[in-house]
């Protein structure tokens, strides 16, 4: 493996400050009763820093998941706000918001692979018993 250059650990940086900083803007402005449990699961950011996309990860019912995104998009602008004050950079990427539901996925893949997983058999059963 190539050790990594100062670019790209740059880019590392910014996308693990901006993830953090995103995931504690979200905490504090989104109510779990309203729009589910929201997390950043990752941020991706272009190499000129001036642009990003966050994912998100979502739980919650099926109402919540409709109203999620809407109820993000509402808030982008004064997300990215809070984002910009609270990040040192030069320019504030501007951010785009996405609910990644790879981790649903994952968990369908799983439920439909036990379920073509045959049982496994029955102990043999003592004589006489």
């Amino acid at each position: 493996m190539l050790p990594e250059t100062a670019p790209n650990r740059r880019i590392s940086r910014v996308k693990e400050l901006l993830k953090q900083e995103l995931s504690e803007v979200i905490r504090r402005e989104f109510r779990i009763e309203e729009t589910g449990l929201l997390t950043v699961n990752d941020v991706g950011v272009s190499r000129d820093l001036r642009s990003g996309i966050v994912f998100l990860g979502f739980v919650g019912t099926v109402a919540q998941r409709k109203l999620a995104p809407e109820r993000v998009a509402e808030k982008a602008k004064m997300i990215q706000s809070m984002v910009g004050g609270a990040v040192r950079l030069k320019f504030t990427p501007e951010l785009r918001f996405q609910i990644d539901d790879s981790i649903e996925q994952g968990n369908r893949v799983i439920a439909l692979l036990d379920e073509l997983t045959p049982p496994p058999p029955a102990p043999p059963t003592a004589p006489g018993a």
